[in-house]
């Protein structure tokens, strides 16, 4: 029974992802868009940590290597609530959205090794942005789409306590942009659009050590690869004249250009290390390292070459969970598991800002907890995040932002398992 509800939710919520917006950022005017970080709710809520630790009975998708230690089949199942405050130097706007933000199945495959997979969103696009500084011209830039990842890792051990994996994914999507520019006195306005369709594979390598120490103590430490690649991006841009009556409606009139668009994106390597320590069941304390080459665009998206430009990123991220008593039965609290983290960014994204180019950052604040469903393995998982993006210097754009994420991870170790009837 749980096996047909668990792949008929699977099918569903599959659904839902690729027909999601998922995004209120003005940020998500640059590039492919706001870009998703791969980590479950519980990782998150530590900050995004993970590239180094084990567990049984949670998936982690920072490091393919974590398969490994599957125990019992899972499945997971993701989404947050975003709510957002946009500030100028002398305006504020708010706004929120929910999304789904991962699907996975996850099985072990035998004692050593497990396999994973799983969709989620890989990048999303959703802003309307306002430019009518010169009194005698307003422009309104509009986008929205997004980009998703179907993929499939391995890991399994070769030695004693090494555990190493390897994930392919396929990258796929549409994003759609926009500029309306209306002049004063002049009775039609003009209208640019682009839209891209978006595909390319990524492949990620990883490995992970555990070794004990004194006093039951482990000691864990891994590394993650994601390999260099190019998306392409196909489509079509387009530029008419235009009608606007006085309750918004568009009256398309003379086709100033229509031609196809064809260029690429590269998304280079990305490197994550990381270290932690703790005892099983018990604590962990852990440490993530993230590095990563500047992004480039090739002939595509309406502000390429012109507004914004990237440079190398990095994310530094520490967090951890403690369980007071596992196994307790008298008290329920003693069986949840608390978190906690902390995450600073350096997104690599750089805006033009009259002849400068400021630098956006991204920092963020994570607790949650995992709390157990009765007499199963499975959980229910809270965390929340507070966080900040940009800044209002230079005339750009700074995000407070409040996440509360939520997810259920089912476990069975049946699942393989054939009913017997004596």
């Amino acid at each position: 029974m749980i096996k047909r509800f668990i792949l008929g939710v699977f099918v569903f919520t599959t659904s839902a992802i690729l027909a999601q917006r998922n995004s209120a950022s003005p940020y998500s005017y640059f590039g492919i868009g706001e870009n998703f970080e791969a980590v479950t709710v519980e990782q998150a809520s530590m900050g995004g940590i993970g590239v180094a630790m084990k567990d049984n009975f949670h998936l982690n998708f920072t490091n393919p290597a974590s398969n490994a230690d599957l125990r019992a089949a899972t499945y997971a199942i993701g989404g947050s609530l975003t709510f957002l405050t946009v500030k100028e130097q002398d305006a504020s706007q708010t706004g929120n959205s929910t999304n789904l933000r991962y699907i996975s199945l996850g099985f072990p495959i035998g004692k050593k090794a497990g396999f994973t997979v799983g969709l989620q969103p890989f990048s999303s696009v959703g802003y309307s942005l306002l430019d009518d500084n010169n009194e005698d011209n307003a422009t309104l830039f509009r986008g929205e789409g997004g980009t998703n990842k179907i993929y499939a890792a391995l890991g399994g051990y070769i030695y004693e306590g090494l555990s190493i994996g390897a994930e392919a994914s396929f990258i796929f999507g549409n994003i759609d942009n926009s500029i309306l520019n209306q002049r004063a006195d002049v009775a039609l306005a003009t209208k640019y659009e682009e839209s891209l369709n978006i595909r390319g594979g990524q492949f990620k390598l990883g490995a992970q050590y555990k070794k004990e120490l004194k006093n039951k103590l482990q000691l864990y430490t891994g590394a993650s690869f994601t390999l260099s690649t190019d998306l392409t991006a196909k489509g079509t841009e387009k530029m008419y004249s235009l009608s606007l009556s006085s309750s918004g409606l568009e009256t398309p009139r003379d086709e100033l250009f229509n031609r196809s668009q064809n260029g690429e994106i590269n998304v280079p390597l990305k490197s994550v290390f990381g270290f932690g320590i703790g005892k099983e069941d018990k604590w962990y304390l852990g440490v993530n390292q993230q590095f990563q080459g500047a992004l480039k665009n090739d002939n595509v998206f309406v502000a390429n070459g012109s507004s914004y430009k990237y440079d190398d990123s990095n994310k530094f991220a520490i967090g951890g969970y403690y369980i007071p008593k596992i196994n307790s039965i008298s008290s329920y609290w003693d069986r949840v598991t608390y978190r906690a983290g902390l995450r600073f960014e350096d997104t690599g994204l750089l805006v033009k800002t009259t002849d400068n180019f400021t630098a956006v950052k991204d920092f963020g604040i994570n607790v949650g907890l995992g709390l157990p469903l009765p007499r199963q393995l499975s959980n229910v998982n809270v965390g929340f995040e507070y966080g900040q993006r940009g800044t209002t210097n230079n005339n750009l754009i700074k995000e407070n932002y409040f996440n509360v994420r939520l997810s259920l991870s089912l476990n069975s170790i049946k699942w393989f398992h054939k009913t017997r009837i004596d």
